[in-house]
């Protein structure tokens, strides 16, 4: 068993409630009806019914909740609730009310509110907007110092990995931490592949040098953020910097550096930026014909999932169960 369809088999025993306010997109359409169908998780599509069922082109959208969130009789308690929340930022109860007009905002009420568990959005909307919300309602965790992001890449073959799946961070946040970021990132991604993926997780900061092999201000910072990771969390294997090919072939890992636990072993890959860490996730994903689902986002205190806009019904609904999973850690 794969590890998305055992995240989907633990998603379907626990039964959360996920929203979905890009409730008109066909793709969310489609698989809000997969996730029902298949029991994983409970969805609440935000927007006008006529225009989703008008949108649904014959898709079985029973036992979907489908909220009219702009005529909700909720929407005077969650327009006084992100009123107290923000009026230290100095908006008033009436730009509480225009807030909550985009679904977005409306979700991440939800969530809050305790009606429902988590959010999935991002097929039509950009990082910067879905996350905005969740930063400023939602916030991070406790002791969470950088919200980052995680993509589950699932492999036709399980050369490499645990059990061909790759867990890469960050591929959808940050554009360019700095090394106590980047230490953050990789243990953030870490307790992701244990908590979500089950996985013992090995973890590799990845860079063009491999323990020494060049010298730069670049590689001198991923250096840096893995001796800091090592430091947060010395209950993970973490190691770097590694080249690509060190961290995940044996026989290179054996080579070049002999003596680590993770090169040559790796199944989390923590890359130095986000240029690196999106290039490869997309290179992957088409190239080697692996599913890629993500963004996950990770340091929220509630679950709050970013969706690429080139996303496919399945991925949303991969994206739904790992939203459930979250809520329940």
């Amino acid at each position: 068993m794969g590890v998305l369809e055992g995240i989907r088999q633990r998603a379907a025993k626990l039964q959360k409630t996920i929203v979905l306010p890009e409730g008109f997109e066909p793709r969310i359409i489609e698989a809000a009806a997969m996730a029902t169908e298949s029991k994983v998780s409970k969805v609440i599509l935000l927007g006008n019914p006529e225009q989703i069922r008008s949108n649904s082109k014959g898709v079985d959208l029973s036992g979907v909740e489908i909220i009219d969130y702009l005529n909700s009789d909720k929407m005077d308690l969650y327009a006084k609730e992100l009123f107290e929340l923000r009026k230290h930022k100095g908006i008033t109860i009436e730009d509480a009310g225009k807030m909550l007009k985009d679904p977005l905002y409306y979700a991440v009420m939800m969530v809050k509110m305790g009606d429902a568990d988590g959010m999935v959005a991002g097929s039509i909307n950009s990082t910067a907007d879905v996350l905005r919300p969740a930063l400023q309602i939602i916030k991070t965790a406790p002791g969470i110092r950088v919200v980052s992001s995680v993509f589950f890449i699932e492999l036709p073959t399980d050369e490499y990995g645990h059990k061909g799946t790759l867990i890469f961070g960050d591929c959808g946040v940050n554009p360019d931490p700095n090394a106590e970021e980047l230490a953050a990132i990789a243990v953030s991604t870490a307790r992701t592949a244990k908590q979500v993926a089950l996985m013992e997780p090995v973890v590799a900061l990845l860079s063009y040098s491999t323990k020494g092999s060049a010298v730069h201000p670049r590689v001198d910072k991923v250096i840096e953020a893995t001796k800091l990771a090592k430091q947060m969390a010395p209950e993970f294997m973490i190691d770097g910097e590694l080249q690509g090919d060190a961290a995940l072939v044996e026989k290179v890992g054996r080579l070049k550096c002999p003596d680590s636990q993770v090169a040559g072993r790796a199944n989390v890959l923590v890359f130095p930026d986000l240029d690196s860490g999106n290039i490869a996730y997309k290179l992957t994903q088409y190239l080697a014909g692996a599913q890629a689902v993500g963004p996950i986002c990770q340091g929220f205190a509630k679950p709050i999932n970013d969706l690429s806009r080139g996303c496919s019904p399945l991925d949303v609904m991969n994206a739904i169960a790992i939203t459930a999973v979250q809520a329940e850690i």
